[in-house]
């Protein structure tokens, strides 16, 4: 018997049909991408773990997905999105198989760098996607791709439930077999871009070769890019990983209940991005972008500010009292939090086809990398600042610091970039970022 495949998208729906199969494989790959946030506190049960070693196992993943975002992107300009986007799937999807059968911490890690392959998609799907939108729409086209990031609620909402009826293990295997299922779909529903087609068809010119595409990456604005990235996009991913142990261990909530409301931060951290590529379109990704700093810088110092028993010498005597940050209210400015990093994410990515339109494969993949690095990174920096000072809210304090700092640099970047600009209307010279 033979199936019935969904034929390939006429050239005039391909644009759409790209974005919504591209957005659909994503969120499949991201939830695969962030299956440790809820199985990994299980594992963590199992073999003993510090936190420390919990950190690095959760952020393994993450490491992998971002190393490997910068290749893909430069293999999508030169090979096309449908070929690279579907063997992605596919090896993400054996290394999340094989996650199933390993029993010790070492063989865990092993897989859980195959497994970090899903998370290089993000850098497949901005190459693809973007070829298909002109540039006054890319904002909103690419907003509305990383809309996929709410693969990480999926996986908060329907790996608790799995894990507790069937194991671990089971959660492993299901999210293997959504891969499989998700690049058939994707290679028999999809068609090669707009740049791919004309090359075959000797009307464009050839690749650009590999230094020609990083040429780019000899300039500041790219590190900058990917520094406000490492906080909107490395946060996001970090937090959706650490948010479940954070409640177990603050408020005492089981995993499931844990899970639940994780997925609640990530959610609007993921939906609300689409939203945040409208924005970046009609108001401007700048504005967007000193919008999102500025607000989770407030939000990080609230969230940062940990319980604590308080003596104050009174008029009339000593005076007690205690100050702590409840669950609704945790909950409430955590979902702040993560509206406003989803509109930044887009606004970041906003920048990157209007400057660098010739490398959004280079650019965007070492831009995504640093992000990605930044959800590596900051599980395993969470897990250390834990074990070092004893104070669950540590990582909000570090986060507090990251984001002052991307405020700090874009504002004097831009201060520098407006007196240039200024000085080039007069006649003067002026050094450039």
């Amino acid at each position: 018997m033979t199936a019935n495949l969904p034929a390939a998208p006429s050239q005039d729906n391909a644009p759409r049909q790209a974005l919504v199969m591209s957005t659909i494989a994503f969120t499949v790959c991201f939830a695969v991408w962030t299956i440790f946030s809820i199985i990994g506190v299980r594992i963590k049960q199992d073999l003993g773990l510090n936190e420390t070693e919990f950190g690095l196992l959760v952020g393994t993943p993450i490491l992998t997905g971002s190393l490997v975002r910068m290749v893909l992107g430069v293999w999508t300009d030169r090979f096309g999105g449908r070929l690279v986007y579907t063997a992605t799937m596919l090896a993400a999807a054996v290394a999340t198989f094989l996650l199933a059968f390993a029993h010790t911490y070492g063989q865990m890690l092993v897989a859980a760098l195959g497994v970090g392959l899903a998370g290089g998609s993000f850098a497949v799907g901005v190459a693809y996607v973007s070829r298909f939108f002109p540039a006054g729409k890319q904002g909103t086209a690419l907003g509305i791709f990383g809309v996929g990031n709410v693969g990480a609620a999926v996986t908060k909402f329907l790996a608790p439930f799995v894990l507790l009826s069937w194991g671990w293990q089971s959660v492993a295997l299901i999210w293997a077999a959504a891969l499989v299922v998700m690049a058939a779909v994707f290679w028999f529903t999809t068609g090669d871009d707009p740049v791919i087609r004309e090359r075959r068809a000797g009307k464009a010119a050839p690749a650009r070769s590999f230094l020609q595409e990083f040429a780019p990456l000899k300039n500041l604005q790219v590190w900058r890019f990917a520094f406000y990235y490492f906080f909107a996009f490395g946060a996001f991913v970090a937090l959706s990983l650490w948010l479940p142990r954070y409640l177990i261990g603050v408020y005492g909530f089981g995993i499931a209940t844990a899970g639940m409301i994780g997925a609640a931060y990530s959610i609007p951290a993921s939906i609300f991005r689409a939203y945040g590529g409208v924005l970046s379109d009609r108001i401007g990704a700048r504005t967007v972008l000193y919008w999102t700093f500025a607000v989770s810088a407030v939000a990080t110092l609230v969230l940062s500010l940990p319980s604590a028993d308080y003596v104050v010498r009174g008029i009339s005597g000593p005076i007690a009292f205690h100050f702590e940050i409840g669950p609704l209210a945790f909950i409430a400015v955590a979902c702040v939090l993560g509206f406003f990093m989803s509109l930044g994410k887009a606004a970041v990515y906003k920048h990157i086809p209007a400057y660098y339109p010739q490398s959004v494969g280079a650019v965007g993949g070492v831009v995504g990398m640093i992000g990605g690095l930044g959800g590596f990174i900051l599980p395993i920096a969470f897990g250390a600042l834990n074990d070092l000072t004893g104070v669950w809210s540590s990582c909000f304090m570090l986060l507090f610091v990251i984001v002052a700092t991307c405020f700090a640099w874009m504002h004097f970047s831009i201060r520098r970039m407006e007196r240039a600009a200024a000085a080039e209307a007069s006649g003067l010279s002026y050094a450039a970022e």
